[in-house]
């Protein structure tokens, strides 16, 4: 009993302080609005360890609204908005159990129409840097929310173009059609796969339409020689970092809270297999952060 009660105060418990990097980077990718304590007390945590800029996402109306306020008021903030593509199906068929069994009323995509306004109107704020997460999870939707989830990110590719805005996509068990719809939307200018699971071949296919490619956690995972594969094969300039905070934890703390200071942990199980010093990555990585979102 005592050993079982040491593993779920492990599982509860925020992971170390690591090392501080020496060249400042940024997390590309964070949910501070999911995470215990204060974003300013995250930020500072983060800072103390050399990520001094992170990118806050938004996946639906109240987070979205939520990421745009805290990066107006804090300049190492950058937002993204967006309905993520678990969060269409539930405003169509308003299902919270995951919009199985449902379908859809009268109203048909009306609901989606007023929330992609909303999106619409933040996209256009300064401080908001990206359009996302939006793209395709056909892990967690049923039949009929696929062609919602392919409507939505349909809309939030135009809105990241009418906006000169980044792009960033969602893509779980959906790499065909997130490329099929990239391709016949048009991708905007800059476009970047979050927490990217493809493989080395796809992200191939990904280099040559100038994709951005964002690791996290998963790419420290043992299992996960896919990932480390596609990261070896990628451009290094189109390489990113991020958290997914609080999910995603890196190895060796995976299953614990997670949040962006934990980023020196993955970057530098990046930078082992890229074959190159911590410096360099970070380098590389704080640039090509900066160019994806254009701050």
């Amino acid at each position: 009993m005592a050993q079982s009660k040491k593993s779920q105060s492990d599982k509860n418990t925020a992971p170390p302080l690591p090392e501080p990097l020496r060249v400042a980077v940024a997390d590309s990718h964070t949910h501070l609005d999911m995470q215990d304590g204060s974003p300013e007390a995250g930020l500072a945590k983060a800072a103390s360890v050399g990520v001094t800029t992170v990118v806050q996402v938004g996946c639906d109306l109240d987070g979205s609204a939520w990421a745009a306020k805290l990066a107006g008021e804090h300049e190492q903030v950058h937002a993204t908005v967006s309905l993520h593509p678990n969060e269409a199906p539930r405003i169509v068929l308003g299902d919270p159990d995951g919009w199985s069994g449902q379908r859809r009323g009268p109203g048909g995509f009306a609901a989606l129409d007023e929330a992609i306004a909303v999106i619409d109107e933040l996209a256009a704020l300064p401080q908001v840097r990206g359009v996302g997460e939006t793209g395709l999870d056909y892990f967690r939707t049923g039949p009929e929310g696929v062609e919602i989830q392919q409507e939505s990110f349909r809309r939030h590719i135009a809105l990241a173009k009418k906006h000169g805005k980044a792009l960033v996509i969602h893509d779980r068990d959906a790499h065909e059609d997130v490329l099929r719809i990239l391709g016949e939307e048009g991708a905007p200018e800059r476009t970047v796969f979050h927490c990217y699971s493809g493989d080395a071949a796809m992200a191939k296919i990904c280099a040559e339409a100038g994709y951005y490619l964002s690791f996290a956690g998963p790419v420290t995972f043992p299992a996960n020689h896919h990932l480390r594969e596609a990261l070896a094969v990628a451009p290094l300039d189109r390489v990113l970092v991020e958290t997914d905070a609080p999910f995603l934890t890196p190895a060796p703390y995976r299953g614990r809270p997670n949040a962006p200071y934990l980023i020196p942990v993955t970057l530098r199980a990046m930078a082992a297999v890229r074959g190159l010093d911590e410096d360099a990555m970070a380098t590389a990585l704080a640039e090509n952060t900066a160019r994806a979102f254009g701050y």
